[in-house]
């Protein structure tokens, strides 16, 4: 073949297909059809609401503290002597009952200032007794000598008259005058010696006095050389040893009471001011009443727990706040009252309120009025998310009151029976379509917290 017309059947060869290629394009394009148009629809987030209402709220002050008896004995020498007389079991940690001798001193220097005193006053009641014999004696001579001065002085008038007469001599006149101022020496004699009297009783009654108060004085000390337990006790540090001499002043030893243990628990101001809040009346402030009159401090509960040890714990009563605020941590202290520490103890499991205990505090008071409650973790930095009517989130602005536990109580911003979301949504937009489902068991749980009551 000749190569023109080679040439000619490969230019009829391409022309043939671009002929195909261009009649399968037209017949595509003619043919073709509109692509479906699918409305997709938007899925909804499924949350969890719950419907926030007042609930019944109890306040709540947590705090912090260090054990210690209620009444401390420290037993300290108020006499010298010689240690006589120790209990066998006077150690430190030991219990003993009231009326218990635990130490005794010498007594025989007290009990002979006693005898001493007891004589001296014998001695002055028989001197008194005399002087009242002396003081009838000396009445009765005394009138008897006004009896005979009367007659003097009559012999004396009758006698003068018959000497003016010339009936009787001089001498005989001045006889009787002598007689008669002798008997009137007699008289005021016996006067000076009643006058005196008065002023010899009162020394022996001064005398008596002080007789009587080194005899009270002495049996004073003569007390003082016991010890006893004045109530139910536990033994501290032990300083008083047998045939040890003890000076006056010098501590023998240190006893716990047993009746009642307390707890200076350290509260945060803003707790404290809360529950205090709850519990003050509501008529004016009278300045000149004491705090602790217008609380009624019987309407708070105060529970104690030994930290470090799960289920260790006691229930007390606040009663007493202390006066001002501690100085290093600038908390209130609230002074919580364990009564009978060591009743129904049952060791390690129930171990007593013992000295140097830290413990927690929990005070918690009734609120005067309905809290509107929600789980603190539903308030994300100051809003809330909500589930509108039209199952959209919304996204709300609230003022929290204040914060209890995982509780946050909403002062502003929020409407009693609005359905708050609890889930937390990783991305929340608002508008957002939502599918709810109440929480009614964790509604049961926050109602249950506002009321104290622990899970």
């Amino acid at each position: 073949m000749k190569p023109w017309s080679r040439r000619l059947g490969r230019a009829l060869t391409v022309l043939v297909g671009v002929a195909l290629g261009v009649a399968l394009l037209v017949f595509f394009v003619v043919n073709r059809q509109a692509p479906e148009r699918l409305e997709a629809s938007a899925a909804a987030t499924p949350v969890r609401v719950i419907e926030a209402r007042p609930l019944a709220f109890r306040l709540e002050a947590r705090g912090h503290g260090v054990a210690r008896p209620a009444e401390t004995w420290q037993a300290v020498a108020n006499v010298p002597g010689r240690v006589v007389e120790r209990h066998p079991e006077l150690e430190s940690g030991t219990l003993l009952p009231e009326g218990t001798l635990l130490v005794a001193l010498d007594p025989s220097r007290y009990e002979l200032a006693i005898a001493e005193a007891e004589a001296e006053l014998s001695s002055l009641a028989g001197e008194l007794a005399q002087l009242r014999a002396e003081e009838d004696n000396t009445g009765r001579l005394l009138a008897l000598e006004k009896e005979a001065l009367a007659l003097a002085e009559q012999e004396l008038s009758r006698i003068e008259r018959l000497a003016d007469s010339g009936s009787v001599s001089t001498s005989r006149r001045d006889e009787q005058r002598r007689s008669t101022l002798g008997q009137r020496q007699a008289v005021a004699s016996l006067e000076n010696t009643l006058a005196l009297v008065p002023a010899r009783r009162a020394v022996l009654e001064a005398q008596r006095e002080r007789a009587a108060v080194r005899l009270a004085q002495a049996r004073e000390d003569l007390a003082d050389t016991r010890f006893v337990a004045p109530y139910d006790l536990r033994l501290g540090e032990v300083e008083a040893e047998r045939h040890q001499f003890v000076a006056s002043g010098q501590r023998l030893f240190e006893a716990d009471s047993l009746a009642a243990a307390e707890v200076e628990a350290h509260v945060p101001i803003d707790m404290m001011r809360r529950l205090l809040g709850a519990i003050l009346p509501d008529e004016p402030f009278d300045p000149g009443l004491d705090l602790d009159e217008r609380l009624d401090l019987s309407a708070v509960d105060a529970e104690l727990s030994l930290a470090g040890a799960e289920g260790v714990g006691w229930t007390g009563r606040l009663v007493r706040v202390a006066s001002g605020l501690d100085p290093s941590t600038r908390t209130v202290r609230a002074v919580v009252r364990v009564d009978e520490p060591y009743r129904d103890i049952r060791p390690p499991d129930r171990p007593p309120l013992q000295r140097g205990m830290y413990v927690r505090t929990r005070l918690t008071a009734s609120s005067p009025q309905p809290r509107l409650t929600i789980p603190a973790s539903a308030v994300h930095q100051g809003e809330v998310w909500l589930a509108n009517a039209e199952q959209r989130l919304e996204r709300r602005d609230v003022s929290v009151a204040f914060t209890q536990g995982d509780l946050a109580v909403i002062e502003a911003g929020l409407e009693p029976g609005e359905r708050v979301v609890v889930d937390d949504l990783p991305a929340a937009i608002a508008g957002m379509a939502l599918t709810t489902r109440r929480d009614e068991a964790l509604e049961a749980r926050i109602a249950a917290r506002a009321r104290g009551e622990r899970p």
